[in-house]
């Protein structure tokens, strides 16, 4: 009798521990209201500049769902899968206990846990507040959370927590991050097979994703309904009418070429927020409609076997579009801002920059002509010397031995300066080849310098996140324009886009054309490894490169063919909301027509092998021999009456079948006409003449 007091005092001593235990719990949770605001894991939503979603990082829940909006199959698919006993216990099931220490004991020794022991509380218990550690420490405190939370929220409370926090698998957690991600929905529409199938998730996410294995994901949802109509939530005609294999899964997020942006632009967040678990949303400068263009031109003008990038700056440095290869899936390697490539003569910007801040004009007279520096003797893809010519002339058709002198003429360590200047970031060498791009440079750090001379000389820094919020709008970080830095002075600038608009309007960057002033310069390597275009219009510089990574020749790959298509392919569209707006220098014509170099290219545009689209297709004849090789004068003479092909017509303005422009004109070669309206002798493309094709009364000076 004694000891039958002592073990009734001892059971009633640990009932009001336990009781005790149970409401110092009660008092530590944390209100519903605030479990329903504290999602564990930060999420972090990507948004372009229409601040539409272009992806969700890290953990996602949906939308939160109130329990009178759950539809009933939902609730009951869970209660009868997970916890069939749920709305009779106080938070732990003593039936459920009591057959999972059973099966423990029956597999002891076999190393696996005790299963179906967890009620849906308990699981909200380890979920909110526990690790997932396995051990009776743990299980215990489980215990007393589940207990403490019973008495404090109610059963509907309770299955709100549990079904919009539990992990479903892929990243999502609750049923609307789910029903989003599995079936494209809301789980506030989800049909009995749907929510079977969620209902089967729990157990093991990743085993029964329907995306991972539709097969096990329809067996584990038939399970589901089994247990439903046992336990009289539905009936056996409503389970064989739920066919789970019915259902439409929601197709994969393709992962685009946006995710090369997302990549490069995240990678800033942990220096400009310190926030690393509340949701934030990351505002970017991306605009869709551009990106889709950068996409669609890449992929469309890139030569089979090689890869192709292209990066576009606002004029405050905002990246508008980015892409960084053909195929983000089969490689996620940016080319646009981890590549470092050889720019050919596309770095002949740093020179000519270098040369016009000493004091040279466009019009100042160079000579094509042999020279050796150090040992280096550079060459003309035509093999010959054109003599003499100015400056403009010798940039706009690129000529090696102009930029040789130049760089020996100023320094190349000045010219390895400007490029710093201009945000070169990688090594420049200083040996005189460095004028014709022999270093390494990313495509990003060339679109910054090209943007810079764009914005005038002063410092263009790109830059991809606008700002960082809260869900509700809080301004964690904002980003602020810095124009306080200036490179160059404003009419160098304006010098170097007088000769960069030259050579997209009469040079080798003749397909980067598309209706409005453009400046840009192209770029070839050696054998044909690499191709450039970079340029600017209405606001808008981007930079194209295109090779193969293994860096090996591609047959027929020049800055002035695929990569300039490119850019025009892009700019097209990019620039067709915007107004058109005029450079502050006006192009003046070169003095001659100039064989160009290996940048430029010849045949029809749209035969085969010309890539279409570029104004060389010989309208006169004489220009180009039987093997469509260039054809001109003698060696060492050049073209001293001028050239014997005049520019294309300007911009825009439609031909007639005769070759005239509306008001007459001539173009492809322009003839004198006598009072009779014959033509005559072939008219001289002076200023005179470009005066009058660009309907101005003379050239700005």
């Amino acid at each position: 009798m004694t000891l039958l007091k002592i073990a009734g005092f001892a059971i009633l001593g640990a009932f009001i521990a336990l009781a005790i235990a149970v409401g110092v719990t009660m008092a530590s949770l944390p209100g519903f209201n605030e479990l329903k605001s504290s999602p564990n894991g930060q999420m972090v939503r990507v948004r372009a500049a229409d601040g539409s979603v272009l992806v969700a990082l890290g953990p996602s829940y949906g939308e939160w769902l109130p329990y009178g909006a759950i539809p009933k199959n939902m609730v009951d698919a869970m209660v009868a899968v997970e916890d069939r006993r749920y709305y009779m216990h106080p938070g732990i099931d003593p039936i459920g206990m009591a057959r999972g220490t059973y099966r423990a004991f029956i597999n002891r020794g076999q190393g696996r846990r005790i299963e179906g022991a967890s009620t849906i509380t308990q699981q909200l218990a380890r979920n909110i507040f526990l690790t997932s550690a396995y051990d009776f420490g743990r299980k215990a405190r489980e215990i007393l959370l589940a207990l403490a939370m019973e008495r404090k929220f109610t059963k509907q409370q309770i299955l709100e927590l549990y079904l919009n926090r539990v992990y479903f698998g892929g990243g999502s957690y609750g049923i609307d991050g789910a029903s989003r991600k599995f079936f494209g929905h809301s789980a506030s529409e989800l049909s009995l097979a749907e929510s079977a199938i969620i209902a089967g998730l729990v157990k093991a996410p990743s085993h029964y994703s329907p995306t991972a294995d539709a097969q096990a994901a329809i067996g584990r949802a038939g399970v589901v309904l089994g247990l439903m109509v046992e336990t009289g939530y539905i009936s056996p005609s409503q389970a064989a009418a739920a066919d789970p294999a019915d259902v439409r899964l929601a197709p994969a997020t393709a992962q685009n070429s946006v995710r090369y942006f997302t990549d490069w632009a995240l990678a800033q967040l942990d220096a400009l927020v310190d926030e690393r678990s509340a949701p934030i949303d990351v505002w970017t400068t991306l605009d869709t409609g551009m990106q889709r263009a950068a996409d669609a031109a890449i992929r469309g003008n890139t030569p089979d076997g090689a890869q192709g990038a292209l990066v576009a700056l606002d004029r405050d440095g905002g990246v508008k579009a980015m892409v960084g290869g053909k195929d983000y899936v089969s490689s996620i390697y940016n080319r646009a801002t981890q590549a470092v490539r050889q720019p050919g003569s596309a770095f002949k910007l740093f020179v000519y920059l270098t040369a016009l801040e000493n004091g040279m004009k466009p019009s100042d007279g160079v000579v094509d002509q042999p020279v050796t520096i150090g040992g280096w003797s550079p060459r003309n893809s035509s093999g010959r010397f054109s003599g003499q010519m100015d400056l403009r002339t010798a940039f706009a058709f690129s000529i090696n031995t102009v930029a040789a002198q130049i760089g020996q003429k100023v320094g190349f360590q000045a010219v390895a300066d400007m490029a710093r200047r201009f945000g070169i970031s990688t090594p420049i060498n200083v040996h005189p080849s460095m004028v014709l791009g022999s270093s390494d440079v990313r495509l990003i750090d060339m679109t910054r310098a090209f943007a810079s001379v764009a914005a005038r000389g002063v410092a263009v820094e790109p830059y991809g996140i606008l700002k960082v919020t809260t869900p509700d709008g809080v301004i964690l970080y904002e980003h602020q324009a810095d124009n306080s830095r200036v490179l160059v002075a404003p009419y160098v600038a304006d010098e170097m886009t007088d000769l960069l608009q030259t050579a997209v309007n009469t040079g080798t960057g003749r397909a980067a054309q598309i209706g409005r002033p453009v400046a840009g310069k192209t770029g070839t390597t050696t054998a044909n490894k690499d191709g450039w275009f970079l340029g600017f219009s209405s606001g808008i510089t981007t930079g194209v490169w295109m090779g193969r990574d293994d860096a090996r020749a591609i047959p027929g790959l020049q800055g002035g063919r695929a990569p300039a298509q490119a850019f025009a392919a892009f700019m097209g569209p990019a620039t067709s909301k915007r107004p058109v707006e005029n450079f502050q220098t006006e192009v003046v014509l070169p003095d001659w027509q100039l064989e160009p170099d290996a940048e430029a290219y010849y045949g029809d545009p749209g035969s085969e092998g010309s890539g279409g689209g570029d104004y060389a297709s010989d309208p006169i004849g004489g220009l180009i021999d039987g093997q469509g090789n260039p054809a001109g004068p003698p060696q060492g003479q050049g073209y001293p009456d001028g050239p014997p092909i005049a520019p294309p017509p300007p911009q825009g303005q439609p031909r007639d079948p005769q070759g005239r422009d509306p008001q007459g004109r001539d173009y492809g070669r322009d003839f004198q006409r006598d009072q009779d309206g014959a033509r005559g002798q072939p008219q001289p493309l002076d200023q005179r003449w470009l005066d009058g094709v660009l309907g101005r009364d003379g050239p700005r000076r």
